[in-house]
């Protein structure tokens, strides 16, 4: 299958958000990557339920919401009701991961679990038929432009010899430090999303960078 692309909407330039979600728009991306942060979870800030409105409302493409905040199940609803698409919650987060993969799907939205750096996928093994994606950090989260983990590869490969296993449908997607040089080896591995955020809006052509990511 061609690989999918999700930009992520973190960074981009917040001064003119419309105009970039117009821009995503008219590119090949399969969905609109929105960091949720909540400077508890993770380290940072970033923007919340209204925002996430203000995408939606211009956005031709899905919102592919990630959830990096604490108790993330007291949000999930506000979040679907602002547009979610897919709404992915981190596993560190979660004290009954599978009552809140319910709760999401309940909602009507697809539901993704997060994993960071060092969680292993085997924590999964009793919930990976419940899911529609599995999100692998290969960058520690909270903030844009980090360096890529070279340990995702093999991560990558053990979370697909787990979905194998099961016969189960889920996605894996890869969030953090994705390019043009590690992208073709991440789909040989088993992704199947490349979340792609500073190396698509500081590019030249975001539109042509999309593409590039694209045609791997």
């Amino acid at each position: 299958m061609p690989i999918q692309v999700a930009p992520s909407i973190l960074a981009a330039d917040f001064a003119n958000l419309q105009s970039e979600v117009e821009l995503l728009n008219k590119s090949q991306a399969d969905y609109i990557h929105v960091d949720i942060m909540d400077g508890v979870f993770v380290p940072n800030i970033s923007f919340g339920i209204p925002v996430t409105e203000a995408i939606y409302r211009h956005a031709k493409k899905p919102l592919d919401v990630h959830l990096m905040i604490t108790n993330p199940d007291l949000y999930l609803e506000a979040f679907r009701n602002a547009g979610a698409s897919v709404i992915s919650i981190h596993l560190e987060a979660c004290s009954h991961l599978n009552r809140s993969i319910q709760a999401i799907k309940s909602l009507g939205a697809k539901a993704g679990v997060t994993l960071n750096p060092h969680t292993s996928v085997a924590l999964l093994e009793d919930s990976i038929e419940l899911l529609d994606v599995v999100c692998l950090m290969s960058v520690n989260p909270g903030f844009g432009g980090q360096k890529f983990i070279e340990n995702t590869y093999s991560k990558i490969s053990r979370l697909k010899d787990l979905i194998l296993s099961k016969n189960a449908k889920t996605l894996i997607e890869v969030d953090g430090g994705v390019n043009l040089e590690n992208a073709p080896r991440l789909k040989e591995v088993g992704a199947d999303i490349l979340v792609a955020g500073s190396f698509v809006f500081n590019s030249v052509d975001p539109i042509q960078t999309i593409a590039d990511l694209k045609a791997i």
